[in-house]
């Protein structure tokens, strides 16, 4: 394996700032564990995201990373007090992938509400609000024409979720950015589900059809709780579906149907999610490994359906082609090993000549140091 190169990874989902949640977070579910990420999403200002990010994200490209997916919804300065340049963090986030060489696709994230009930809003969560559809359109928009003619950065759409967009505005984020990605949490929590059956008549996917938010360019995020017409929904839409398996399994959300969406159609990708772990290959194989534990067979995903995910379906539902390569470094994982996807690890990836993993590891410890610090 040494000296071969590899084509480089695409990460599809990731929250940067969740990177400094790693061995920290509480919580007996999903919900719990969503109050530690609060506290950090509240102390952070764009020169702080900036450095928390641009460590995230080098630590990335030390792990085979050509490009990342990053949802992006922590918009605003404390208390929803717009800043002065209304897309700084956003600028923030994009600096800090342009500054360690890695691609981004910049998935600037609609988020409206609480949830189906309007509950009060945690404080955190007013740094995530926009007033309305329109004045999130017109920053992405903003967005998109200012990065227009750099090949590194791509502006896509996000749906939060069905329980922070309300129907009425689905409509205006998946056509607000007609050309570009647009992604979407579905379906992550049995909960989530439950909620928009009772508050529409319909589960996330039958909710976000009738938006008419499932077409060839939109990502499914999780999608881990699906029913047989949900599957063919998002297969006949010739989309992706992105599954985030140490993610998934770090916050019990479950196990998806990776194979049955793949046979109906839909194109899968991997990503990072929370960066409770940054590695491509752990998250191909927890995909292939948690597909046997559902299902009883070994057989459902090749190592070449496993690149495709991780590489070319990946890049594409980003809006990137050819996102470079990596060398593996000769170690006891791969020793004897035939095919690296099986047995290689993160830590097995060169590193490139101008990435010193002391001076990221240093960076990371810093920036993480300085979030808890003002928790």
């Amino acid at each position: 394996m040494s000296g071969a190169t590899y084509p480089a990874f695409a990460n599809c989902h990731s929250h940067a700032f969740h990177r400094a949640l790693r061995g920290r977070a509480g919580g007996s579910d999903f919900w719990g564990w969503r109050e530690g990420m609060y506290r950090v999403a509240q102390v952070l200002d764009p020169d702080l995201y900036y450095r928390l990010a641009r460590a995230t994200y080098a630590e990335m490209a030390l792990a085979g990373i050509g490009a990342v997916g990053e949802f992006h919804y922590l918009h605003h300065d404390r208390g929803g007090v717009r800043y002065a340049e209304p897309n700084a963090m956003a600028d923030a986030v994009i600096a800090a992938a342009w500054e360690v060489g890695l691609r981004i696709c910049l998935l600037d994230t609609c988020y409206l509400r609480v949830g189906f009930d309007d509950a009060e809003p945690a404080a955190a969560q007013l740094r995530f609000f926009h007033a309305d559809a329109a004045e999130w359109a017109a920053g992405a928009t903003d967005l998109a024409e200012k990065y227009a003619d750099n090949p590194a950065v791509v502006i896509g759409a996000a749906i939060h979720s069905v329980r922070a967009v309300d129907e009425a505005s689905l409509p205006i984020v998946a056509s607000a950015l007609p050309f570009a990605p647009l992604h979407v949490h579905v379906s992550e929590q049995p909960a989530e589900n439950a909620a928009c059956m009772a508050a529409t008549g319909r589960n996330p996917v039958e909710l976000l059809a009738d938006a008419g938010v499932w077409t060839p360019r939109t990502t499914a995020v999780h999608a881990t709780h699906l029913t047989d017409a949900d599957i063919a929904t998002l297969g006949a839409a010739g989309g992706f579906v992105c599954f985030c398996p140490t993610t998934e399994a770090e916050l019990a959300d479950g196990i998806g149907p990776s194979i049955a969406l793949r046979a109906a159609g839909a194109r899968i990708t991997l990503g990072s999610d929370s960066n409770t772990v940054i590695d491509l290959f752990a998250e191909a194989r927890g995909l292939a490994l948690h597909e046997r534990l559902a299902s009883g067979f070994r057989d459902g995903w090749s190592a070449a359906k496993l690149w495709q995910a991780a590489t070319t379906d990946g890049a594409a539902s980003l809006g990137f082609e050819g996102l470079g390569g990596f060398e593996l470094t000769e170690s006891v994982r791969t020793a004897g090993a035939g095919e690296p996807i099986w047995a290689a690890s993160a830590a097995d990836v060169k590193p490139a000549p101008d990435l010193d993993p002391g001076w990221v590891t240093a960076e990371l410890q810093a920036a993480i140091d300085e979030v808890w610090s003002r928790t």
